[in-house]
């Protein structure tokens, strides 16, 4: 069983060295255990730091792509390695490294492909009270938008098995956490939550410059995610409701009309009523539409994974062919540095 833990990285030059000396060496029902650190297009040297703490992989961007992007390309590269589990956790060292046994049990067990980590957001002290009702409030909408019981959606601290990996794919720029989710959901992947501590906060959050321009840009994703994956749910309770407010001011004016069918003062409840009508066939023709695309996506999304699963298996022959040597392949650097593995293992 091999655990792969990625770490997305931009500028942590000064971070990375507690967060790799942090990370477990060893888990039980672990036989190895490898580093991929995702170099965002980092302007310090987080590159070079990476190469002389002797993590075991690296990809590194050009210019830096955003955290949803470093996610993926991560995800992507887990599978291509081999991986049976990833961890993703953070450069900052926000996390504990030794929360990542709890996190990657219940996949051991196979009880989860998702496993989050809860990070009891209302007992962090650098939590204002407005950050601690909003990750309720927005854990409350991902729960409910996904069909989950997922405690802290935006908590970027989870393992997933290889199932979850060649399944998950994140659409939008700003980032992974909330999409995966609904979209773990739509397909039916099983998400378990692990409650976990935090280290103190080292620096101020790069993902948005404040909190409300965190939910400016997190709301889109969480409606474009619910769309995407449960559009007749969405468009079709708009259709209805429109349908109906409709369907009330036909209803009226057609009780007055009948009370004395000489009297037109009504005849604006009977073009507000009919407009309204209109529109929600329309928007009911909308939801049709995008249920056959979300079925479309499905299918596409079907085929991607298998796609992986099939290039996983030629690219991870060709790796283990050059085991132990530096190279790079598909953006992705290896150094020479040997994998962790658990004592039991290391004479096999």
């Amino acid at each position: 069983m091999k655990l792969i833990i990625q770490i997305p990285c931009f500028n942590e030059q000064e971070n990375l060295k507690e967060t790799f000396a942090d990370l477990p060496r060893t888990i039980k029902g672990i036989d190895e255990i490898e580093i991929l650190i995702i170099d965002d297009g980092s302007s310090d040297a987080t590159f070079e730091e990476a190469v002389k703490l002797g993590v075991h992989y690296i990809i590194r961007f050009p210019q830096n792509r955003g955290l949803s992007a470093a996610y993926q390309a991560g995800l992507d590269a887990c599978m291509q390695l081999g991986a049976d589990v990833v961890v993703n956790t953070d450069g900052d060292n926000q996390y504990r490294g030794e929360d990542i046994e709890k996190l990657v049990e219940p996949i051991l067990a196979q009880q989860a492909d998702i496993v989050i980590g809860d990070r009891q957001t209302d007992t962090i002290e650098h939590f204002s009270l407005l950050k601690r009702f909003l990750q309720r409030w927005g854990s409350h909408i991902v729960r409910r938008a996904s069909g989950t019981e997922v405690v802290d959606a935006t908590s970027g601290f989870r393992a997933i098995n290889s199932k979850a990996m060649s399944y998950l794919f994140v659409h939008n720029k700003f980032t992974y956490t909330l999409e995966t989710i609904i979209q773990a959901g739509s397909i039916g992947l099983n998400i378990k939550n692990v409650k976990i501590k935090t280290n103190p906060a080292r620096r101020k959050s790069r993902l948005a410059s404040s909190i409300m321009d965190y939910l400016r840009r997190n709301g889109p994703v969480i409606f474009r995610s619910y769309t995407m994956y449960w559009p007749v749910q969405t468009f079709g309770y708009t259709g209805l409701a429109l349908f109906l407010f409709g369907l009330f001011f036909v209803v009226r004016f057609l009780f007055y009309f009948m009370q004395d069918p000489n009297y037109s003062g009504h005849i604006q409840s009977l073009q507000i009523g009919v407009g309204a009508i209109i529109l929600a066939f329309i928007v009911g023709l909308i939801a049709l539409l995008g249920d056959l695309l979300a079925s479309n996506r499905r299918l596409t999304e079907e085929i991607l994974s298998r796609v992986k699963k099939l290039e996983t298996t030629v690219i991870h022959q060709n790796l283990q062919s050059d085991k132990g040597h530096p190279y790079r392949f598909d953006d992705v650097y290896k150094t020479s540095a040997s994998s962790w593995r658990h004592p039991e293992k290391l004479d096999g």
